[in-house]
């Protein structure tokens, strides 16, 4: 998007009400981009997972936007709008997620259970926007939300799961901060997307960093020790996952009630536990399975519930 986009940040907006959005119809380049999205975060994934199996988690997530913001470094030029709104985006859709994200994978030991964790965030969506911008949450969405959250905790429950409990429970933290960061997006939609996504990084390497340093006694020594994998798999995380899978999204918020597109990130997890299954020697037990799929068929429930809305409000 050029970056001559109206600054909707400095414009007033109506308290507790969504921005306007497009058709309900996903066009051609947005069903490209969701395609995009789920490859490359699926893939991110396990990516992270062998990171931080030799990098301290904070390190990780401090180099791969360090790298973004380098990347990203020319959109980083003012004007930024209002700074306050923008540094609440930046903060949870940035450190704080990441931080979290990156934290729980360098405690899991079975990547598949984490991952479906993870998409929590579509829940956490869908409350925060009731909460928040006064959207209308249905009956059969509350449901899902439910139904999600015992999934979850059904598959926590499992032998094999339960030693990934404390990273699960990192994972639903997670979503509710990337969630919070998704609703305060399209309440201050001001930037670019790669604008955003620059901005994002930069912060996000500026607090990640020296808090890796401070509290990770072991990074420098860990990244002397580092082979070409891990580095890899840092650099596929900043170029592909940061620029271009994040520069996506938020396009796609920019565009659309998050509604109209969260349901096809339903298969990201199916891609992570593909890999997790098939190269890392994940184990699934039928009652990590079965939770799994509770999981995601309320997550689903909910992101298709809310998807019905914009129609039914279209239709009124």
């Amino acid at each position: 998007m050029r970056d001559q986009a109206p600054d909707l940040l400095t414009a007033p907006a109506a308290p507790r009400q969504p921005p306007p959005m497009t058709p309900a119809r996903l066009t051609g380049p947005e069903w490209a981009a969701v395609a995009v999205i789920i490859l490359i975060w699926g893939v991110n994934n396990a990516a992270a997972e062998i990171a931080t199996a030799v990098l301290p988690p904070l390190l990780v997530a401090g180099l791969r936007f360090a790298l973004g913001a380098l990347i990203l470094g020319w959109w980083l030029r003012p004007p930024l709008g209002d700074l306050k709104p923008l540094f609440a985006v930046c903060l949870f859709m940035g450190p704080v997620h990441y931080a979290l994200v990156y934290w729980g994978f360098a405690r899991t030991e079975d990547l598949s259970p984490y991952a479906v964790s993870l998409q929590l965030w579509i829940p956490f969506t869908a409350l925060f926007s009731w909460l928040m911008l006064g959207e209308r949450m249905s009956g059969r969405a509350a449901v899902g939300l439910a139904v999600a959250f015992v999934g979850v905790a059904w598959m926590s429950l499992d032998a094999r799961a339960l030693r990934d409990l404390d990273a699960i429970l990192i994972g639903v933290a997670a979503s509710a901060g990337i969630a919070l960061g998704t609703v305060l997006a399209r309440r201050h939609q001001a930037l670019p997307p790669l604008k955003m996504q620059a901005c994002i990084s930069l912060f996000s390497a500026a607090t990640l960093l020296p808090a890796a340093f401070a509290f990770e006694p072991g990074a420098a020594a860990a990244m002397a020790e580092a082979g070409w994998l891990v580095w890899a798999t840092i650099v596929w995380a900043a170029v592909v996952s940061t620029v271009l899978a994040s520069g996506l999204f938020l396009w796609l918020v920019r565009r659309r009630e998050a509604a109209s597109f969260t349901p096809y990130f339903l298969a990201t997890p199916v891609v992570s536990i593909s890999i997790g299954v098939l190269l890392l020697g994940d184990v699934l037990t039928p009652q990590i399975v079965a939770g799994a799929v509770l999981t995601i068929a309320g997550v689903g429930l909910v992101a298709l519930a809310e998807r019905r809305r914009p129609a039914a409000r279209a239709s009124a």
